[in-house]
């Protein structure tokens, strides 16, 4: 908690101290939170005040037939209107049971992508 002007904020100084934000997985909630620009928790206020010249990489994970909803695709269109990197569910059998989209990618797959950004970014960078 602060008490003075000069004191830190924290969602602002993780904000400055990130290369790169990774939200694995996003749920539907934060997803909507996101999308509606809502910011009551910590991790909402940190993609809020997010630097939007660094890259923000989001894995979305639901239910199936909350990922097939058609606002999940507005929301999802909404992020990467943003300029945030999707990095795309996948279809397999879910925590709830259920078979089909949903499922958060798979841990390889999400590195790959992470790597992927930070070397183009630090290409683009020495250019």
């Amino acid at each position: 908690m602060w008490k003075c002007r000069s004191d830190p904020v924290l969602h602002i100084d993780l904000r400055r101290w990130a290369d790169l934000m990774l939200v694995a997985p996003l749920d539907a909630n934060t997803l909507g939170k996101v999308a509606s620009g809502i910011c009551d928790n910590l991790l909402t206020c940190v993609i809020r005040a997010w630097d939007c010249r660094k890259p923000l990489l989001f894995c979305p994970a639901m239910n199936t037939v909350m990922w097939e909803h058609p606002v999940t695709a507005q929301q999802v269109g909404l992020l990467k209107a943003f300029g945030y990197v999707e990095i795309p569910c996948v279809a397999k059998k879910l925590v709830c049971g259920d078979e089909g989209l949903g499922a958060m990618a798979e841990v390889g797959t999400i590195v790959d992508k992470v790597k992927e950004v930070l070397f183009c970014r630090g290409s683009s960078q020495q250019s």
